[in-house]
């Protein structure tokens, strides 16, 4: 039977996949190169997150996240008009990828055995390293490091996680709240300009 962090995964897969095509699409990629922009948005933070708690790398023990990536990129051919001329349309599918990602790294590192604060930490690479890739692969600084609350939403999910495992809150019920304060952390942040003050360089 599929797990809740299973079916997190797929879903997960399919957004930042998504994410990640039209991002590749607006650089005019053609259909391979999309693809792989996509594939390691939605593998990139997992891979090093199973990495550093010394597992096989997810998609190498399962090959739908591949298949997933793949549905993703039939999405973008189908509804292409629809989602290449729509700004929100790659926000919506990052934060829904960034919350159920950082929900799903918690989940493994808790699950190999690691304490809380190496599974935030986790949860903050699981959700946001796949961006970080996806931005490189199209000749972007990276969206992390340059505007809107980003692995900090991650953090403060993490956060949200910790407090209902020390209250006794139902493990469905956690995975749930923390997805859900990623997502409305980077949804305020960014309906109300809300950031990092920027490091300045030395003036001229």
């Amino acid at each position: 039977m599929i797990g809740l962090t299973e079916i997190l995964e797929n879903i997960g897969t399919f957004a930042f996949a998504i994410s990640g095509i039209r991002l590749a699409a607006k650089k005019d990629f053609d259909l391979f190169g999309a693809y792989v922009v996509g594939l390691v948005t939605a593998i990139g933070g997992g891979t090093i997150r199973d990495l550093c708690i010394g597992e096989t790398p997810f998609w190498m023990l399962n090959a739908n996240y591949l298949i997933w990536s793949g549905v993703a990129l039939l999405f973008v051919i189908l509804f292409r008009k629809y989602l290449i001329h729509l700004n929100i349309t790659f926000f919506i599918f990052d934060t829904i990828g960034l919350a159920l990602f950082t929900v799903v790294g918690i989940e493994k590192t808790l699950g190999a055995g690691y304490d809380f604060w190496v599974a935030i930490v986790m949860g903050c690479i699981t959700g946001a390293a796949g961006g970080v890739f996806r931005d490189i692969f199209i000749n972007e600084i990276p969206l992390i490091f340059r505007k809107e609350i980003y692995a900090i939403a991650c953090i403060i999910g993490g956060f949200v996680y910790y407090v209902c495992h020390l209250t006794g809150v139902d493990n469905s019920w956690s995975q749930i709240l923390c997805a859900f304060s990623v997502a409305a952390t980077r949804i305020i942040a960014v309906r109300f300009r809300i950031g990092l003050p920027h490091i300045k360089g030395e003036q001229e």
